[in-house]
Protein backbone atom coordinates (compact mmCIF):
# COMPACT_ATOMS: atom_id res chain seq x y z
CA UNK A 1 0.00 0.00 0.00
CA UNK A 2 0.98 3.65 -0.35
CA UNK A 3 1.77 5.58 2.82
CA UNK A 4 3.17 8.98 3.79
CA UNK A 5 6.18 8.57 6.05
CA UNK A 6 8.47 10.77 8.08
CA UNK A 7 11.64 8.75 7.62
CA UNK A 8 14.56 10.60 9.19
CA UNK A 9 15.13 13.52 11.55
CA UNK A 10 14.89 16.80 9.68
CA UNK A 11 13.67 15.25 6.43
CA UNK A 12 10.51 16.06 4.49
CA UNK A 13 7.66 13.54 4.40
CA UNK A 14 7.66 11.17 1.45
CA UNK A 15 5.25 8.76 -0.22
CA UNK A 16 6.42 5.15 -0.02
CA UNK A 17 5.10 1.67 -0.66
CA UNK A 18 4.93 -0.61 2.39
CA UNK A 19 3.29 -3.99 3.08
CA UNK A 20 -0.42 -4.00 3.80
CA UNK A 21 -0.99 -4.34 7.56
CA UNK A 22 -2.99 -7.23 9.02
CA UNK A 23 -5.01 -6.99 12.23
CA UNK A 24 -3.90 -9.02 15.21
CA UNK A 25 -6.10 -10.15 18.10
CA UNK A 26 -8.34 -7.33 19.28
CA UNK A 27 -7.33 -5.04 16.41
CA UNK A 28 -9.31 -3.46 13.57
CA UNK A 29 -8.09 -2.83 10.02
CA UNK A 30 -9.48 0.28 8.31
CA UNK A 31 -9.50 1.12 4.65
CA UNK A 32 -8.74 4.83 5.06
CA UNK A 33 -11.22 7.20 3.43
CA UNK A 34 -9.60 10.45 4.54
CA UNK A 35 -6.68 11.65 6.65
CA UNK A 36 -6.14 15.16 7.98
CA UNK A 37 -2.98 17.26 7.73
CA UNK A 38 -2.12 19.17 10.90
CA UNK A 39 0.46 21.58 12.35
CA UNK A 40 1.08 18.95 15.04
CA UNK A 41 2.66 16.81 12.31
CA UNK A 42 5.04 19.66 11.52
CA UNK A 43 5.84 19.99 15.23
CA UNK A 44 6.69 16.28 15.38
CA UNK A 45 8.87 16.55 12.29
CA UNK A 46 10.64 19.51 13.89
CA UNK A 47 11.74 17.59 16.99
CA UNK A 48 15.47 17.12 17.52
CA UNK A 49 16.72 13.54 17.54
CA UNK A 50 17.07 13.43 21.35
CA UNK A 51 13.39 14.38 21.80
CA UNK A 52 11.97 11.63 19.56
CA UNK A 53 10.70 8.77 21.74
CA UNK A 54 9.34 6.55 18.96
CA UNK A 55 10.95 4.69 16.06
CA UNK A 56 11.30 6.11 12.57
CA UNK A 57 10.07 5.81 9.88
CA UNK A 58 6.60 6.92 11.01
CA UNK A 59 3.39 6.88 8.96
CA UNK A 60 1.85 10.29 9.58
CA UNK A 61 -1.79 11.21 10.11
CA UNK A 62 -3.52 11.53 13.50
CA UNK A 63 -6.88 12.47 11.96
CA UNK A 64 -8.45 9.45 10.29
CA UNK A 65 -11.76 8.06 9.11
CA UNK A 66 -12.36 4.88 7.17
CA UNK A 67 -14.25 1.68 6.54
CA UNK A 68 -13.78 -1.44 8.63
CA UNK A 69 -12.02 -3.83 6.25
CA UNK A 70 -11.06 -6.68 8.62
CA UNK A 71 -10.99 -7.48 12.32
CA UNK A 72 -8.74 -9.61 14.50
CA UNK A 73 -9.79 -12.36 16.84
CA UNK A 74 -12.03 -11.31 19.69
CA UNK A 75 -13.16 -7.99 18.24
CA UNK A 76 -16.72 -7.00 19.06
CA UNK A 77 -18.74 -3.86 18.52
CA UNK A 78 -17.88 -3.17 14.88
CA UNK A 79 -18.89 -4.86 11.65
CA UNK A 80 -17.20 -5.14 8.26
CA UNK A 81 -18.14 -2.14 6.15
CA UNK A 82 -18.84 0.21 9.08
CA UNK A 83 -17.69 3.81 8.48
CA UNK A 84 -15.90 5.06 11.57
CA UNK A 85 -13.79 7.93 12.90
CA UNK A 86 -10.61 7.22 14.85
CA UNK A 87 -10.26 8.65 18.35
CA UNK A 88 -6.61 9.68 18.34
CA UNK A 89 -5.34 10.28 21.89
CA UNK A 90 -5.21 6.66 22.92
CA UNK A 91 -4.27 5.57 26.43
CA UNK A 92 -3.87 2.46 28.54
CA UNK A 93 -7.62 2.05 28.96
CA UNK A 94 -7.44 1.18 32.66
CA UNK A 95 -6.16 4.17 34.68
CA UNK A 96 -8.61 6.54 36.39
CA UNK A 97 -8.43 9.05 33.51
CA UNK A 98 -9.02 6.42 30.83
CA UNK A 99 -11.90 4.96 32.87
CA UNK A 100 -13.56 8.37 32.63
CA UNK A 101 -13.06 8.45 28.84
CA UNK A 102 -10.17 10.93 29.19
CA UNK A 103 -7.57 8.92 27.32
CA UNK A 104 -6.08 12.26 26.24
CA UNK A 105 -4.88 12.51 29.85
CA UNK A 106 -3.86 8.87 30.36
CA UNK A 107 -1.55 8.55 33.36
CA UNK A 108 0.52 5.69 31.94
CA UNK A 109 0.73 6.22 28.17
CA UNK A 110 4.25 7.65 28.26
CA UNK A 111 5.73 4.93 30.46
CA UNK A 112 3.99 2.21 28.44
CA UNK A 113 5.15 3.63 25.11
CA UNK A 114 1.59 4.26 23.88
CA UNK A 115 1.50 6.91 21.16
CA UNK A 116 -1.40 8.30 19.12
CA UNK A 117 -1.63 7.18 15.49
CA UNK A 118 0.55 9.45 13.37
CA UNK A 119 2.23 10.95 16.43
CA UNK A 120 4.35 7.96 17.34
CA UNK A 121 2.50 4.91 16.09
CA UNK A 122 1.51 4.23 12.44
CA UNK A 123 -1.13 6.75 11.39
CA UNK A 124 -3.94 7.30 8.93
CA UNK A 125 -2.02 8.75 6.01
CA UNK A 126 -1.99 5.42 4.19
CA UNK A 127 -4.39 3.27 2.26
CA UNK A 128 -4.91 1.07 5.34
CA UNK A 129 -4.30 1.51 9.07
CA UNK A 130 -4.50 -0.61 12.19
CA UNK A 131 -6.54 0.57 15.18
CA UNK A 132 -5.48 -1.22 18.32
CA UNK A 133 -8.90 -1.44 19.99
CA UNK A 134 -12.48 -0.91 18.74
CA UNK A 135 -13.10 1.45 21.69
CA UNK A 136 -11.07 3.98 19.71
CA UNK A 137 -13.64 3.98 16.90
CA UNK A 138 -16.71 6.21 16.73
CA UNK A 139 -19.50 5.58 14.18
CA UNK A 140 -19.44 8.12 11.36
CA UNK A 141 -22.97 7.49 10.14
CA UNK A 142 -23.96 9.58 7.14
CA UNK A 143 -21.29 12.27 7.59
CA UNK A 144 -19.04 13.02 4.62
CA UNK A 145 -15.66 11.43 5.50
CA UNK A 146 -13.67 14.25 3.92
CA UNK A 147 -15.41 16.99 5.90
CA UNK A 148 -15.70 14.88 9.04
CA UNK A 149 -12.07 13.80 9.38
CA UNK A 150 -10.80 17.20 10.66
CA UNK A 151 -13.34 16.98 13.46
CA UNK A 152 -11.29 14.21 15.12
CA UNK A 153 -8.72 16.84 16.13
CA UNK A 154 -9.45 20.27 14.63
CA UNK A 155 -13.03 19.94 15.90
CA UNK A 156 -12.47 17.92 19.07
CA UNK A 157 -9.65 20.10 20.42
CA UNK A 158 -11.52 23.43 20.33
CA UNK A 159 -14.71 21.74 21.50
CA UNK A 160 -12.89 20.46 24.60
CA UNK A 161 -11.49 23.95 25.26
CA UNK A 162 -14.86 25.67 24.76
CA UNK A 163 -16.71 23.25 27.06
CA UNK A 164 -14.38 24.16 29.90
CA UNK A 165 -15.31 27.84 29.55
CA UNK A 166 -19.06 27.51 28.92
CA UNK A 167 -20.01 29.14 32.28
CA UNK A 168 -18.26 32.32 31.10
CA UNK A 169 -19.59 32.29 27.52
CA UNK A 170 -22.93 33.84 28.46
CA UNK A 171 -24.93 36.55 26.66
CA UNK A 172 -22.96 39.80 26.79
CA UNK A 173 -19.61 38.03 26.99
CA UNK A 174 -16.77 38.22 24.45
CA UNK A 175 -14.61 35.34 23.25
CA UNK A 176 -11.46 36.06 21.26
CA UNK A 177 -10.25 33.39 18.83
CA UNK A 178 -6.61 33.88 17.85
CA UNK A 179 -5.83 32.06 14.62
CA UNK A 180 -8.70 31.48 12.21
CA UNK A 181 -7.14 28.56 10.37
CA UNK A 182 -7.85 24.83 10.68
CA UNK A 183 -8.86 24.76 14.35
CA UNK A 184 -9.90 28.39 14.67
CA UNK A 185 -12.49 28.44 11.90
CA UNK A 186 -14.16 25.38 13.47
CA UNK A 187 -13.95 26.95 16.95
CA UNK A 188 -15.85 30.00 15.68
CA UNK A 189 -18.67 27.79 14.44
CA UNK A 190 -18.76 25.80 17.67
CA UNK A 191 -18.97 29.01 19.68
CA UNK A 192 -21.87 30.23 17.56
CA UNK A 193 -23.65 26.86 17.88
CA UNK A 194 -23.07 26.39 21.61
CA UNK A 195 -23.14 29.88 23.11
CA UNK A 196 -24.49 33.42 22.82
CA UNK A 197 -21.04 35.03 23.19
CA UNK A 198 -19.69 37.65 20.82
CA UNK A 199 -16.86 36.10 18.77
CA UNK A 200 -13.85 38.22 17.82
CA UNK A 201 -11.37 36.52 15.47
CA UNK A 202 -7.74 37.56 15.08
CA UNK A 203 -5.34 36.47 12.35
CA UNK A 204 -2.37 37.78 10.38
CA UNK A 205 -3.90 36.59 7.08
CA UNK A 206 -6.64 38.53 5.34
CA UNK A 207 -7.89 35.33 3.70
CA UNK A 208 -8.35 33.73 7.11
CA UNK A 209 -10.06 36.85 8.47
CA UNK A 210 -12.45 36.65 5.53
CA UNK A 211 -13.04 32.97 6.34
CA UNK A 212 -13.67 33.88 9.98
CA UNK A 213 -16.41 36.29 8.96
CA UNK A 214 -17.88 33.74 6.57
CA UNK A 215 -18.23 31.11 9.31
CA UNK A 216 -19.75 33.46 11.86
CA UNK A 217 -17.26 35.73 13.64
CA UNK A 218 -18.92 38.97 14.74
CA UNK A 219 -15.62 40.82 14.38
CA UNK A 220 -12.42 39.92 12.52
CA UNK A 221 -9.30 41.96 13.29
CA UNK A 222 -5.64 41.84 12.29
CA UNK A 223 -3.54 40.07 14.91
CA UNK A 224 -1.08 42.89 15.47
CA UNK A 225 0.17 45.15 18.25
CA UNK A 226 -3.09 47.10 18.31
CA UNK A 227 -5.37 44.06 18.61
CA UNK A 228 -5.62 43.95 22.41
CA UNK A 229 -6.45 47.66 22.62
CA UNK A 230 -9.17 47.19 20.01
CA UNK A 231 -10.65 44.35 22.06
CA UNK A 232 -10.72 46.52 25.17
CA UNK A 233 -12.48 49.17 23.10
CA UNK A 234 -15.01 46.69 21.71
CA UNK A 235 -15.82 45.47 25.21
CA UNK A 236 -16.20 48.92 26.76
CA UNK A 237 -13.12 48.47 28.94
CA UNK A 238 -14.13 45.04 30.23
CA UNK A 239 -11.71 42.90 28.24
CA UNK A 240 -12.32 39.45 26.85
CA UNK A 241 -14.06 36.87 29.04
CA UNK A 242 -12.40 33.98 27.18
CA UNK A 243 -9.40 33.92 24.84
CA UNK A 244 -8.67 30.80 22.78
CA UNK A 245 -5.19 30.98 21.25
CA UNK A 246 -4.85 28.46 18.43
CA UNK A 247 -1.39 29.75 17.50
CA UNK A 248 0.42 29.66 20.82
CA UNK A 249 3.45 31.65 19.67
CA UNK A 250 5.08 34.31 21.82
CA UNK A 251 3.40 37.12 19.90
CA UNK A 252 -0.07 35.58 20.06
CA UNK A 253 0.03 34.69 23.76
CA UNK A 254 1.19 38.24 24.48
CA UNK A 255 -1.92 39.54 22.69
CA UNK A 256 -4.04 37.00 24.56
CA UNK A 257 -2.68 38.07 27.94
CA UNK A 258 -3.18 41.74 27.13
CA UNK A 259 -6.78 41.17 25.98
CA UNK A 260 -8.07 39.23 28.99
CA UNK A 261 -10.28 40.81 31.61
CA UNK A 262 -10.95 40.07 35.25
CA UNK A 263 -12.11 36.46 35.95
CA UNK A 264 -11.29 35.45 32.39
CA UNK A 265 -10.10 32.19 30.84
CA UNK A 266 -6.94 32.25 28.73
CA UNK A 267 -6.56 28.94 26.89
CA UNK A 268 -3.40 28.22 24.90
CA UNK A 269 -4.10 25.50 22.34
CA UNK A 270 -1.48 26.17 19.66
CA UNK A 271 1.99 24.62 19.70
CA UNK A 272 3.96 27.80 19.03
CA UNK A 273 5.97 27.59 22.25
CA UNK A 274 4.76 30.86 23.80
CA UNK A 275 4.29 31.19 27.54
CA UNK A 276 2.35 33.50 29.85
CA UNK A 277 3.66 34.79 33.18
CA UNK A 278 1.28 33.85 36.00
CA UNK A 279 1.31 35.47 39.43
CA UNK A 280 -0.33 38.24 41.39
CA UNK A 281 -0.44 41.33 39.20
CA UNK A 282 0.84 39.57 36.09
CA UNK A 283 -2.70 39.13 34.74
CA UNK A 284 -6.10 40.56 35.67
CA UNK A 285 -7.45 39.19 38.94
CA UNK A 286 -8.57 35.55 38.86
CA UNK A 287 -7.53 34.95 35.28
CA UNK A 288 -7.28 31.22 34.64
CA UNK A 289 -4.58 30.02 32.24
CA UNK A 290 -4.65 26.51 30.81
CA UNK A 291 -3.10 24.47 28.00
CA UNK A 292 -5.49 21.59 27.21
CA UNK A 293 -4.70 18.59 25.05
CA UNK A 294 -7.13 17.16 22.49
CA UNK A 295 -10.42 15.90 24.05
CA UNK A 296 -12.31 12.89 25.39
CA UNK A 297 -13.99 10.06 23.50
CA UNK A 298 -17.43 11.24 24.56
CA UNK A 299 -16.61 14.74 23.33
CA UNK A 300 -15.72 13.35 19.90
CA UNK A 301 -19.17 11.74 19.76
CA UNK A 302 -20.68 15.11 20.70
CA UNK A 303 -18.70 16.97 18.03
CA UNK A 304 -19.85 14.55 15.35
CA UNK A 305 -23.43 14.98 16.57
CA UNK A 306 -23.12 18.76 16.20
CA UNK A 307 -21.84 18.26 12.64
CA UNK A 308 -24.72 15.89 11.96
CA UNK A 309 -27.10 18.72 12.89
CA UNK A 310 -25.53 20.91 10.22
CA UNK A 311 -23.89 23.36 12.63
CA UNK A 312 -20.32 22.94 11.32
CA UNK A 313 -19.10 23.54 7.78
CA UNK A 314 -15.46 22.46 7.66
CA UNK A 315 -13.57 24.20 4.88
CA UNK A 316 -11.19 21.69 3.30
CA UNK A 317 -8.63 21.47 0.53
CA UNK A 318 -8.18 17.91 -0.72
CA UNK A 319 -5.05 16.19 -2.02
CA UNK A 320 -4.47 12.64 -3.24
CA UNK A 321 -1.86 10.64 -1.37
CA UNK A 322 0.89 11.39 -3.89
CA UNK A 323 0.31 15.11 -3.25
CA UNK A 324 0.73 14.82 0.53
CA UNK A 325 4.25 16.36 0.56
CA UNK A 326 2.79 19.36 -1.31
CA UNK A 327 0.04 19.66 1.29
CA UNK A 328 2.66 19.90 4.03
CA UNK A 329 4.59 22.52 2.06
CA UNK A 330 1.44 24.59 1.70
CA UNK A 331 0.63 24.18 5.39
CA UNK A 332 4.11 25.36 6.40
CA UNK A 333 3.65 28.40 4.18
CA UNK A 334 0.29 29.26 5.73
CA UNK A 335 -1.38 28.72 2.37
CA UNK A 336 -4.13 26.30 3.49
CA UNK A 337 -7.44 28.08 4.05
CA UNK A 338 -9.24 25.78 6.48
CA UNK A 339 -7.97 22.19 6.70
CA UNK A 340 -5.98 20.01 4.28
CA UNK A 341 -7.25 16.47 3.79
CA UNK A 342 -5.48 13.55 2.08
CA UNK A 343 -7.57 11.03 0.12
CA UNK A 344 -5.53 7.76 0.21
CA UNK A 345 -8.04 5.63 -1.74
CA UNK A 346 -9.66 7.81 -4.44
Amino acid sequence: MKAVQYRAVGSAPVVVTVPDPEPGPGQVLLEVAAAGVCHSDIAVMGLPAEAIRFPLPLILGHEGVGKVAAVGDGVQGVELGDMVAVYGPQGCGSCIKCAAGKENYCLHAAELGIFPPGLGSPGAMAQYMIVDDPRHLVPLGDLDPVRAVPLTDAGLTPYHAIKRSLPKLVPGSTCVVIGAGGLGHIAIQLLRAMTATRVVALDVSQDKLDLARTVGAHEALPSDSSASNKIWGLTGGRGADVVLDFVGASASVAIAAAATGIESDLTIVGLGGGTVPVGFGALPHETSVTAPYWGTRSELIEVLDIARCGEIDVHVETFDIDEAPLAYERLRAGAINGRAVIIPNP
